[in-house]
């Protein structure tokens, strides 16, 4: 596999992200990313992307982690929520999703197995990171169980995404 560098960053992100709306820019992209609308780049470039832009400070990691775990977090509360308000099938029917009904029944089995734990264990693994917001929203959770799970996920994969940057230099994927 291809190391994925930094300049597979979009030009237009990467000047706003040296601006002075830096962090702004970061919350609304990780909110797009953790309510899986994130189309321009993968998950895992965004906040190592941050971390080579804005600064690589011990101040600039923590506040970079900060900022995409709460956006993160936000953005599959939100996807949380329109899951709990529309149903298996509005989720099925709607193509942003990205779901069919075949890989629906398997997170749902991962649901129905793992229970809670599943959830910060997938936000924290590359590929399948934020697909048990959908069967989490489909179930009977609690909104706030559900936002510190999601948090405790996302605080595990940023955490890793920016130390693999931080010692690596480029990330492995």
């Amino acid at each position: 596999m291809q190391p994925m560098q930094l300049e597979q960053t979009p030009a237009w992100l990467e000047s706003m992200l040296t601006s002075e709306l830096a962090f702004a820019v970061l919350l609304a992209i990780s909110v797009l990313e953790g309510a899986m609308l994130l189309r321009f780049m993968p998950s895992e470039l965004v906040a190592p992307s941050a971390l080579a832009l804005i600064g690589s400070s011990a101040s600039d990691v923590v506040v970079v982690i900060a900022v995409t775990v709460i956006g993160t977090t936000l953005g599959q509360f939100l996807l949380f929520r329109l899951v709990r308000r529309g149903g298996r099938n509005y989720v099925l029917r709607k193509r942003w999703f990205p779901v069919n009904e075949s890989r629906l029944d398997r997170v749902d089995g991962w649901f129905e197995r793992w229970g809670v734990v599943a959830i910060p264990a997938s936000n924290t693994m590359l590929f399948v990171r934020g697909l048990l917001t959908i069967p989490a929203g489909l179930s009977d959770m609690d909104g706030r169980t559900f936002v510190v799970l999601s948090a405790l996920g996302s605080l595990s994969f940023q955490s890793i995404i920016s130390a693999v940057y931080l010692l690596g230099g480029r990330l492995l994927v």
